[in-house]
């Protein structure tokens, strides 16, 4: 059970180690592009490759078709990776040896639906993968297997999400096929990663250097950093941190004519921006067709 790109490694490695799989679960197509064509989750896309029996209902809960079908495979397990739709107890407890779940995080840090960008935004040093039996809480149940990476200082939520879909797949196959101890998690260091909003990507330059420089890497690709000049929405895409000392300027202000930014603490430097039509460029071609001068206020 799986919807985007993330959870396409966990079922190719389940193919290529020889486990069989019944069925999948994804989320149903969905409209997107200009034309707003219906287009089949990536999920759906390799299991089709694989002449896999595809599953697309809208909801699990008090959903007896799928119940009966589920209990008629037999399934030894059902692997769980950012498939979007809540098991319910009946679904969880079917399989002999329950439903495993790919978490992308050291839990119980960052239960919930943004994990990647939320280990970026807080400027944790480590993240990873955890392979978790399901039960009703959300991200609650035992730890099965876990495995860590380091977050660099270059690590956006797109990098380190590819790094984690793998990490997830070799973790997964270790959990099925290794000998292991199920370890309850404690509720110490426990924190939630809510689902993101595109007004979440608004740029508070109050905030200090390093925490903008975290969220702008986190929100990376989605759902994007922006703020605001005049009436144009400025999107960014990167920035430089240039230094921690107090700008002892109004945050937002710039301070030369190269895109220097004072922020509550310390200054940055934007690196790739968009105008309203325009596709992501890099500073210098941005400033050549609208040049920002010293002083002139970000909001």
């Amino acid at each position: 059970m799986g919807s985007p790109d993330f959870a396409v490694p966990a079922l190719e490695g389940l193919l290529d180690a020889g486990h069989e799989i019944l069925a999948v679960y994804t989320q149903p197509p969905r409209p997107a592009g200009r034309g707003k064509t219906l287009q089949k989750q990536p999920v759906h896309l390799a299991a089709d490759a694989h002449n896999l029996p595809v599953r697309t209902p809208l909801k699990l809960r008090r959903n007896q078709e799928e119940l009966d079908y589920l209990t008629a495979l037999e399934p030894d397990a059902i692997i769980v990776a950012a498939y979007g739709l809540i098991l319910p107890k009946e679904i969880l407890t079917l399989p002999e040896r329950g439903c495993l779940n790919i978490h992308a995080s050291l839990l119980p840090r960052w239960r919930g639906a943004s994990p990647i960008q939320s280990a970026i935004r807080a400027g944790d040093r480590k993240t990873g993968i955890c392979i978790m039996q399901m039960d009703e809480g959300l991200d609650t149940g035992a730890v099965l297997f876990r495995a860590e990476t380091d977050i660099t200082g270059t690590d956006t939520a797109s990098t380190l999400h590819d790094r984690l879909a793998l990490l997830g797949r070799e973790t997964l196959l270790k959990a099925l096929s290794e000998s292991h101890v199920a370890i309850p998690q404690s509720e110490e260091g426990s924190c939630y990663a809510p689902r993101l909003q595109r007004e979440d990507g608004k740029i508070d330059w109050e905030r200090s250097a390093h925490e903008i420089d975290c969220q702008i890497r986190a929100f990376t690709p989605w759902p994007g950093n922006f703020t605001i000049l005049g009436e144009q929405i400025i999107r960014i895409g990167a920035v430089n941190i240039i230094n921690d000392h107090d700008p002892q300027t109004k945050p937002g202000t710039t301070l030369d004519d190269h895109l220097t930014i004072a922020c509550g603490k310390g200054t940055l430097r934007l690196e790739r921006l968009q105008k309203p039509g325009r596709s992501m460029m890099e500073a210098d071609a941005f400033l050549r067709g609208c040049p920002i001068p010293k002083g002139t206020r970000f909001e």
